[in-house]
């Protein structure tokens, strides 16, 4: 059993035949899918399964803090099951491919006093991008 499904197991969640195949379908390590593909996936598992259905998981989830929305540059949100484990994203600039990282350092010891404008700093988002394997290979 997933790590996730078991979590949510774990905090009493009801787990139907659709939320368990939503669920699977978002395990792994560096999954970061869209609704659409966490959509084209279940069906394959349970063909009866409603777009409807599996956007109400995924926002469930994300109110759980159990799956994370990834945002980037105006494409599709995408869905992060690593909300547990403090990481960073590396994304392709190209063709939108998401892995999670895990830099050294603390990115938020980073920031002096000095830029923090007296804000109370209690999170930060580190996005690095550049161009995959895939995408940096020369034509032809």
């Amino acid at each position: 059993m997933s790590d996730l499904l078991e979590r949510l197991r774990g905090r009493g969640w009801r787990i139907t035949s659709q939320r368990r195949v939503v669920v699977e379908v978002l395990d792994g390590d560096h999954v970061h899918l869209t609704a659409e593909e966490v959509h084209s996936r279940a069906a394959l598992r349970l063909p009866e399964i409603s777009r409807a259905t599996v956007y109400n998981t995924l926002g469930e989830l994300v109110s759980l803090g159990e799956v994370m929305e990834v945002c980037t540059d105006g494409r599709a949100k995408r869905y992060d099951p690593n909300a547990r484990q403090p990481h960073q994203h590396l994304i392709c600039s190209e063709c939108g491919t998401i892995r999670d990282v895990h830099p050294a350092g603390d990115p938020l010891g980073d920031l002096p006093a000095t830029e923090r404008f007296g804000f109370t700093v209690s999170g930060v988002e580190v996005t690095y991008r550049g161009l995959c394997p895939s995408c940096a290979r020369p034509l032809g």
